[in-house]
């Protein structure tokens, strides 16, 4: 098993904590929790209003900002004011100035996408999170429409709300991909089974990187209509089954040399990933590989990494379907070893976000 020394024994809230800390410190804590909606929305406009990007390119006064962004000398003050406490702008002599968080706020692509991601997807439905942890269902989704899972309605989203929704999840699997080919081409397959394939960046990746490879792509209709757009002129190396996963009924196809899961088991509970890895072991030859690449919150090197992660699980929890979560590698293994498969490799630290890739057997 190959593992990552600065993740196998991994508590990385405590190591990004003080050993000193005051009761003033720990209620400031307390307050930030209470303010916190208030607090994200407010830095939100002052990244849209053009304020934090006007400072990023000069310090100026709150007088100066209002007409040269034409926003009332009002917004623009109240704003500011909550800003220094966020410690998003500095205030020295009258003049503000961006700080280094601010920056964050404004050009950092990771943060950028959190934020609308937050903002567009979730923010609106989490009023009704203590409702999803007692009912089991993504009681906000009702906000964007009548469907049991996010899955369902994607294609029937927002224009704003699903550019979103495909930004936060495509930032994150682009990015691990590159890193995980020579890894899943190590054993030189020669069809790979795309299970989940949403839009076919993964299948694409897969069918350059190799120009001998068949790639099968598993999804529902409605991901499978936009992949298939996406990978017109690969139309002889690639072949589209719909199936729905959680149909008891359902077949996955059989004849791979590898099955790859992309940050797609996190968008089940425990027992459908058990029931969906049934159907992949029944499904695949004795020979073949099955590979699961997933974000596991335990196996981050950073506090920020694992604070993410956690707080994404309440997405899956309010929003997409009420059951699933970021999970941990004992609780992936644990339905590896329920599913009745064997765990071969596990590679750590996968990518620039710290994936983890775990090899699997019949």
């Amino acid at each position: 098993m190959i593992t990552n020394n600065n993740t196998k024994n991994n508590q990385p809230y405590r190591r990004a904590r003080k050993n000193t800390r005051t009761m003033a410190d720990i209620a400031f804590d307390a307050q930030k929790i209470a303010f916190a909606p208030i607090s994200f929305q407010a830095a939100l406009a002052l990244r849209d209003l053009g304020i934090l990007e006007f400072l990023n390119n000069t310090p100026a006064d709150d007088k100066t900002i209002a007409k040269k962004l034409k926003l009332s000398l009002y917004a623009v003050q109240t704003l500011l004011e909550v800003g220094l406490g966020l410690d998003l702008v500095t205030l020295q002599d009258g003049v503000y100035n961006i700080s280094k968080t601010g920056w964050f706020i404004l050009c950092d692509p990771m943060t950028r996408v959190n934020m609308d991601f937050v903002n567009d997807v979730c923010y609106q439905g989490m009023y009704t999170l203590k409702d999803s942890l007692i009912k089991g269902k993504p009681t906000g989704l009702k906000v964007f429409g009548k469907w049991k899972t996010v899955y369902e309605g994607l294609s029937k989203l927002p224009k704003k709300n699903r550019t979103s929704w495909f930004a936060f999840d495509h930032f994150y699997s682009d990015i691990a991909f590159p890193a995980i080919l020579p890894l899943v081409f190590e054993l030189k397959p020669h069809t790979i089974f795309d299970i989940g394939g949403n839009t076919g960046k993964w299948a694409k990746k897969c069918l350059d990187h190799d120009p001998q490879v068949q790639v099968g792509i598993v999804d529902l209709p409605g991901q499978l209509a936009v992949a298939k757009k996406n990978l017109k002129k690969y139309k002889n190396r690639v072949s589209f089954h719909a199936v729905n996963l959680l149909d008891g009924k359902s077949v996955i196809p059989g004849g791979a040399d590898a099955y790859l899961m992309s940050q797609f088991l996190d968008c089940f509970s425990k027992d459908e990933i058990v029931s969906i890895l049934k159907k992949v072991k029944k499904a695949a030859d004795k020979n073949a590989r099955i590979y699961i690449l997933e974000p596991l919150w335990d196996r981050q090197e950073y506090a920020a990494s694992t604070f993410c992660l956690n707080h994404t699980s309440l997405y899956f929890t309010n929003i997409a379907n009420g059951n699933s979560k970021m999970y941990s590698l004992g609780e992936m293994e644990e339905c590896i070893k329920k599913a009745g498969l064997k765990t071969e490799k596990v590679f750590d630290g996968v990518g620039r976000f710290a994936y983890t890739l775990i090899r699997c057997t019949k």
